[in-house]
């Protein structure tokens, strides 16, 4: 296999390519840094949401095979959290966590595990993929809303009413959010049995294709606009932390649930995923670690040019996959 057919290389190149398309596009002042964070909202406020909704709407909780999705989780969140405890309760200690965390599941994933091991590797991903937002950014969406009121709280005096309402403020924030809204309607949508009209489908699967390719073309624009002296130790640090430690924890995680062949491959391989873009919205939308996310999710995805690269290796090849998978 040449490099230019290696699964990695194929997956990762359209990447680099969107984001060199932003950089490209601020450099030349096609969008300047004044328009990013409305070119955000956009991404945020209208694209997930659409993306998912209609995902989520499709997920038949009753169907899917929890043990590899248990394995995941009991890895990741404990890491997050661990992390939120380094980085400080903080909107911008979460968001550096979740850099930490959340993998470019759709963007790279598909196409990676697609191209590595085919439709039964992809069963394998779509079920983590299910859940991976729901769980993830819901968790990062309520932390986020409740550390940002508690840092609003510290910056003024203190007062029992006052913080109680901040607390309920942040609560309600936490629910009618971009993120947890959207999964909960879909979710609601798709215990009813009812498929979505193609009229309403339609519409809402473009917006969903679009979200990918604008939110990598964004943080290119970012990285042109964004000073990034002094902030590639600490990207470098969360580029780490996502590419490194978490497939290792995933890998402890599933053996220990007892998954092997094929679906362990698959679950390590998606911790060794990239930072994904969803976390740079985030750093948009809280207006904090906007330079090391931008930084990090560049590092993250060069580095996985090698670490997913040897993760690959030492899982086996496909075809080994496939014999351990065999009776």
């Amino acid at each position: 296999m040449s490099i230019a057919d290696h699964p990695v290389f194929q997956a990762l190149v359209p990447v680099f390519l969107l984001i060199g398309t932003g950089v490209f596009v601020g450099r030349r002042g096609w969008v300047g840094p004044g328009a990013i964070k409305e070119l955000s909202n956009l991404v945020f406020l209208l694209l997930i949401p659409a993306l998912l909704f209609r995902t989520m709407s499709q997920v038949r909780l009753d169907s899917l095979d929890w043990r590899p999705i248990a394995a995941y989780f009991s890895a990741v969140l404990p890491w997050f959290g661990a992390q939120v405890l380094w980085y400080g309760f903080t909107p911008r200690g979460i968001v550096l966590a979740l850099g930490g965390t959340f993998s470019n599941l759709v963007m790279i994933g598909i196409a990676l595990v697609g191209l590595a091991y085919g439709q039964a590797g992809l069963v394998t991903l779509l079920t983590l993929i299910a859940v991976h937002a729901l769980i993830l950014l819901t968790v990062a969406s309520v932390a986020l809303e409740l550390a940002d009121a508690r840092q609003r709280a510290l910056d003024q005096p203190l007062d029992r009413q006052r913080l109680w309402r901040a607390s309920v403020a942040a609560m309600r924030a936490s629910i009618i959010h971009p993120i947890p809204l959207p999964i909960a309607c879909g979710l609601l949508w798709g215990a009813s049995g009812l498929a979505l009209p193609a009229v309403v489908d339609r519409p809402l699967h473009l917006l969903g294709q679009a979200f990918g390719p604008l939110a990598l073309v964004l943080v290119g624009i970012s990285l042109a606009h964004t000073p990034l002296r002094g902030r590639w130790r600490e990207a470098l640090g969360v580029a780490l932390a996502k590419n490194v430690v978490v497939p290792l924890l995933v890998a402890a995680s599933a053996w220990a649930w007892g998954l092997r062949g094929l679906p362990l491959t698959v679950l390590v391989v998606a911790a060794a995923v990239p930072v994904g873009a969803n976390v740079f919205l985030f750093a948009q939308r809280y207006r904090v670690a906007q330079a090391e996310v931008t930084a990090a999710t560049a590092v993250s995805t060069a580095l996985a040019l090698l670490t997913l690269s040897i993760v690959m290796l030492a899982m086996g090849a496909p075809s080994d996959t496939a014999r351990a998978m065999a009776p």
